[in-house]
């Protein structure tokens, strides 16, 4: 029996009665080592009487065995079960204890704070309302206090108490507690914005934990627990568009088709239309059943089955989604990650990945960056290590339906599980799809994956051939003279004795993109395999011309990160459509008015001209002397002809 209750007061329906409406409040404690979370979580239990008088009893004893605190009870042995963790006085692994009091329910996690448990942490953030970040009033903000506050943030726990504990050791000094809350404001206000509360508090006395105290005159605000039972919870995922993940297809008989699952978020009613994803049918919500009966109205976070009114196909994994606002459908996203395992994440390594209930295999494509703990400065990195968190793209070998994290948690988190071994290897918070990710594949250069040196050195490259390497994208209007102007400037740089090599659009459609037409993403793809061999002529070198119309700004942009903005230098053929029109060098413009050719570019598909090239050339003006002695002179000026 619980121990709250009193028989001499209460019947056991009344009691129940009072209690079975209450809602629940999911938090967790985090922070630094030795800042107080199982002893926070101890006196929370004790002192609304959410413990048995024999389990009092047996932390009595150990405190006297393990002495942690000279002898008096030990309140965070309530939460530290392991051995291990009552013999070192930390906490190892993640404890959940649950308690009431007669305004809420709470089921809270006790998160271990050395940094070698950060995966613990994340593992019990996961599914929490509120995090209390507890702060040792001795030593202030640490790192692993912004560690915690930055993972919280990422894993989208909208709320953060900070607890700012054992300010009887510092005599509730008031300078040193608006020290604290202005250092941690500082760092907090480089993260997104949530809501956030401050208050002292020495969880082994109790004071401003349950009780409020008379020890800091000069604080005014709810003790701790006023604070827990006073956040407002729930609203957001009622707020959000419909989103429920099919666990089961209920076929008791041949009368009844139900899918079952639990929904994520928003709310359902019979008659809404609804979507499969990612099939991407469509139906109407005839009936939602429980094992209670049916229901008007259902949200989240209630287990239903949904009965549709048209036969159609959904299993575990799809997910059913308001058809006025579905959620993304795509096999390549892009995610924040805690890497969670000793051997580092690298590019190219192969995941089962779950995601709400479905599991598909998938491999990480690219690491973009690393985030730095200490200062929140985002770096680039091929690699995570253990604890380390960063964002990268992954592909799946199905497609998922999604959010981002922030908008819907249940549809918008994942986790990576190694294969073989079936350990959880990384948790993830989904951003959003990644935009054509093979523009981030970087190409094989020289012997870099097999880390053996390459014989030949870039400084004895160029010592050789005495430049530098450089890809020197034209781009124009078919027509504009580009490819004549690539060709006539490779033969200037050959009579000067230096090396380059030659592509252009016609030449490699013949071959390696013989399998490419002329839509928007089959131009960006032509360029991006054309960059990729510039690349590979840059590692070993050599000057790279390549001529292509490139008409998409935002495609030019990314061919310059692939190759490296260092070494990529942007020439515009500013010939006028008319005039590209006369001269129609390759008949291109008569057969589309003969055949009613489509996607040309300056015609019926939009070319976009550079802002800021580092060239322009009016080739419809100048002669083709001119226009070559001007892009030598470019490349001198450049540094990239010596």
């Amino acid at each position: 029996m619980d121990p709250r209750f009193d028989a001499s007061t209460d019947t056991i329906d009344e009691y129940l009665a009072r209690h079975e409406g209450k809602r629940l409040l999911r938090f967790l404690t985090c922070g630094s080592v030795d800042d107080g979370k199982s002893t926070l979580i101890g006196r929370l239990l004790h002192d609304t009487k959410g413990i048995y008088e024999d389990q009092l009893a047996a932390v009595e004893g150990d405190s006297k065995k393990y002495g942690t605190q000279g002898g008096q009870a030990d309140l965070a042995l309530l939460v530290d079960g392991l051995r291990s963790e009552r013999e070192q006085g930390i906490t190892i692994d993640v404890a959940y204890r649950y308690f009431s009091t007669e305004k809420r329910k709470f089921i809270v996690a006790d998160t271990p704070g050395h940094e070698q448990y950060t995966r613990n942490m994340a593992t019990g953030a996961s599914t929490c309302d509120l995090a209390v970040l507890l702060v040792d009033a001795r030593h202030g903000v640490s790192v692993q206090t912004r560690r915690h506050a930055v993972i919280t943030s990422l894993l989208g726990i909208p709320r953060i108490v900070v607890a700012i504990n054992k300010m009887d050791l510092v005599d509730w000094s008031h300078e040193t507690y608006q020290a604290i809350k202005s250092d941690f404001e500082a760092f907090a206000a480089k993260l997104p914005s949530r809501e956030q509360h401050f208050v002292p508090m020495s969880a082994l006395v109790g004071d401003y934990v349950v009780d409020s105290s008379d020890k800091a005159p000069w604080y005014d605000g709810p003790n701790f627990l006023e604070l827990l039972e006073s956040i407002e919870i729930g609203s957001e995922a009622q707020g959000t568009p419909f989103r429920m993940p099919v666990n089961y297809v209920i076929r008791p008989d041949l009368d009844y088709r139900g899918f079952g699952g639990r929904i994520e978020s928003g709310v359902v009613r019979p008659g809404d239309e609804v979507v499969v994803l990612p099939a991407g049918t469509s139906s109407k919500v005839a009936k939602i059943s429980t094992f209670d009966g049916d229901l008007e109205l259902a949200g989240s976070p209630r287990s239903v089955a949904i009965v549709l009114e048209d036969e159609i196909d959904a299993s575990r994994g799809d997910v059913i989604a308001a058809a006025d606002a579905p959620p993304t459908v795509s096999d390549r996203i892009t995610a924040d990650l805690v890497w969670m395992h000793e051997d580092k994440l690298q590019a190219g390594r192969e995941f089962i990945l779950r995601h709400g209930t479905r599991v598909t295999p998938c491999r990480v494509r690219r690491v973009v960056h690393r985030m730095d703990i200490h200062t929140l400065d985002l770096t680039q990195a091929d690699h995570l290590e253990l604890n380390e968190i960063g964002r990268v793209e992954i592909e799946t070998d199905f497609p998922l339906a999604f959010d981002p994290y922030e908008q819907v948690r249940g549809t918008g988190s994942l986790i990576l599980v190694d294969r073989i071994g079936n350990w959880t290897m990384a948790a993830g918070m989904i951003r959003g799809a990644t935009q054509d990710s093979r523009w981030t594949a970087s190409p094989v250069s020289g012997d870099s994956r097999s880390g053996e040196p390459n014989p030949v050195s870039p400084q004895e490259r160029q010592e050789r051939y005495g430049q530098r390497p450089v890809t020197m994208l034209l781009t124009g209007l078919a027509g504009s003279g580009k490819t004549r102007l690539a060709a006539m400037l490779e033969r200037a740089l050959f009579d000067l004795g230096r090396v380059a090599i030659r592509l252009d659009g016609t030449t490699m459609r013949r071959g390696l993109n013989r399998d490419l037409g002329f839509t928007a993403e089959d131009r960006s793809e032509n360029l991006r395999r054309a960059m990729e061999t510039a690349k590979l002529v840059n590692d070993e070198g050599l000057i790279c011309l390549a001529g292509f119309v490139a008409p998409q700004a935002s495609i030019r942009d990314r061919a310059a990160e692939l190759v490296g903005r260092d070494r990529f230098l942007l020439v515009h053929c500013a010939a006028p459509l008319e005039f590209c029109r006369q001269s129609d060098p390759t008949g291109l413009y008569a057969e589309a008015h003969e055949r009613g050719l489509t996607d040309i570019p300056g015609v019926d598909f939009d070319y976009e001209p550079p802002q800021n090239p580092d060239l322009t050339l009016q080739t419809h003006e100048i002669d083709t002397e001119s226009a070559v002695n001007s892009m030598l002179d470019l490349l001198k000026t450049r540094g990239f002809l010596r």
